[in-house]
């Protein structure tokens, strides 16, 4: 019965599906992301420095230029969606770092 929980009277029953990915899987998946961005943000520059466009549409690009590397970076270090971001520190390894804290570098 350790796969059953029981919360304000109700029982909850954990499925196969409720598993969360791999550390791997979810790190791979950050860096094909994080990498993505960067190809759009590299690709904004070159077009912000070599078309003949009219100036507000320049300044999408150096736009796209200056903050995608900001949003890269925060969304590779975001964990996986459906992830608990709380701790209790209970469980048989104590030492081990919570899933929240784990960052690409870390």
């Amino acid at each position: 019965m350790d796969c059953v929980k029981v919360r304000r009277g109700r029982t909850v029953v954990h499925e196969v599906t409720d598993a969360r990915p791999s550390l791997t899987a979810d790190i791979g998946r950050r860096e094909k992301r994080y990498f993505i961005q960067m190809g759009i943000r590299t690709l904004c520059l070159i077009l912000a420095v070599v078309l003949n466009v009219p100036w507000p549409v320049r300044a999408l690009f150096v736009a796209g230029a200056i903050f995608l590397p900001y949003i890269a970076v925060i969304g590779a270090n975001e964990p996986s969606r459906g992830v608990s971001s709380t701790f209790d520190g209970e469980g048989p390894n104590q030492t081990e770092i919570p899933i929240h804290r784990r960052e690409i570098g870390s």
